[in-house]
């Protein structure tokens, strides 16, 4: 990301201030990590809220998780195409204009979505298992023992961008522009605020990636169909001609670079966090490293590294007794939906062995729910094995830092020091 902060909280208390002052949007309650008393008041008295003015317009707020699935379900009330998936406008930066298929409507969304979906099937992913296991050692085994060092850069991002450069049969040297394209995706002012980059640099630094993308589309499309995702777009009866609509080549290729990166990478941080907030649990993992695969569905809830997406009415409707007009913005928070009362008992604590993790709305819901959600299951998975058997603790030594994003719950900085067995 451009910048990321600490910073201090805002001044205004959630629990006392009206209701229609509310505006979780900001980026700082991201950054700052001060995002949870809002939700909270929002799902206890305004569930289906209606925010007049933010930096990107008028906009509702949808907290509760049957409320978010109802919106996620019905795509024919609540599109993705008309305004896209982020709380920004589209039209606020046509330098950045980027189409793809997750912000899109059946039939286009589902035979795009359906060319690169072969990729993460479960024989493919089987295939990828022991490459992952590969990595994830690889990159354990070259730790610093009894040294301070960002868990973030030497762990998050190098697992995700090692599984991406896979995935794309992207030059693997080079496999770190595929993370910082990924942040300069969701690094937008409307997006991070005052941390944001301005448009023009973040096409400029986009222009790299799509001169990079196009080479190896010709280079694909000229070859057999192989089981990488250019392969697959280049031969792909629905995609092969997207290089002629240029907004929505890069706008898939960016799709699945941020789906590949944001939410592994950022559960991998958040999973290290997560235990030594609530140390009882870590306890509970060495004891018992067969709920292994339960805990990564609860790190991925408790994390919720997709804060949001966004739809637009194409009807007048109705939701939680609101009216909620035609063309009216509006915001489904998973973060929020994720600390539901009434759905996850304790929602603000990490319990490894929670009966309904998987529960978790982290991936969305419906038909735009996350094409590679076991695979990203897979990595943490992997990583959560080999880890128990080298380290009795990953210890968080140092101040975390937040990125100011609310679109993304990024991790920036996370010090630690690794105490092997």
């Amino acid at each position: 990301m451009s910048e990321a902060t600490v910073g201090t909280a805002p001044a205004d208390d959630p629990w006392s201030v009206p209701l229609e002052q509310i505006d979780v949007s900001r980026a700082e309650l991201y950054g700052n990590d001060t995002w949870g008393p809002y939700f909270a008041r929002l799902r206890r008295d305004d569930p289906v809220h209606y925010c007049p003015t933010s930096s990107t317009g008028p906009y509702w707020s949808v907290t509760k998780f049957h409320d978010i699935k109802h919106v996620d379900t019905h795509h024919d009330v609540y599109s993705s195409e008309l305004g896209g998936i982020t709380i920004a406008e589209l039209d606020a930066e046509p330098e950045i204009r980027l189409d793809n298929f997750i912000s899109m409507d059946p039939p286009k969304h589902d035979v795009q979505r359906k060319t690169v979906a072969p990729s993460v099937a479960p024989a493919n992913l089987a295939k990828l298992e022991p490459l992952i296991r590969e990595r994830v050692v690889d990159i354990l085994e070259n730790l610093p023992i009894g040294e301070t060092f960002n868990w973030v850069d030497k762990v998050s991002i190098e697992l995700t961008a090692r599984m991406l450069a896979t995935l794309f049969d992207f030059p693997y040297e080079d496999r770190r522009k595929l993370t910082y394209w990924s942040d300069i995706t969701t690094s937008s002012p409307q997006i991070m605020g005052e941390a944001g980059l301005p448009a023009a640099k973040r096409a400029e630094e986009l222009s790299h990636c799509v001169a990079a993308f196009t080479e190896l589309w010709h280079q694909r499309a000229a070859r057999e169909p192989g089981n990488d995702l250019i392969s697959m777009l280049a031969h792909g009866e629905s995609t092969r001609d997207m290089m002629s609509r240029p907004t929505e080549f890069l706008g898939n290729i960016m799709l699945l670079i941020v789906g590949g990166n944001d939410t592994t990478r950022n559960s991998i941080s958040g999973g290290i966090l997560a235990l030594n907030q609530y140390p009882d649990q870590y306890q509970k993992l060495r004891e018992q490293p067969e709920l292994i695969p339960n805990m990564v569905a609860e790190m991925i809830r408790w994390q919720t590294p997709v804060i949001h997406m966004r739809r637009t009415a194409t009807q007048d409707t109705e939701l939680g007794g609101k009216q909620i007009r035609k063309g009216e913005k509006v915001v489904m928070w998973y973060v929020s939906g994720n600390r539901d009362e009434e759905i996850f008992d304790d929602a603000d604590k990490l319990i490894i062995d929670r009966h309904n993790a998987r529960q978790h709305v982290s991936f969305g819901y419906g038909l735009h729910r996350c094409m590679g959600n076991r695979l990203a299951e897979m990595q943490l998975r992997l990583l959560w094995e080999e880890i128990h058997k080298r380290f009795q603790t990953v210890e968080v030594a140092g101040e975390v830092v937040r990125v100011p994003n609310n679109f993304i719950r990024g991790i920036a900085d996370l010090p630690v020091r690794v105490h092997p067995r």
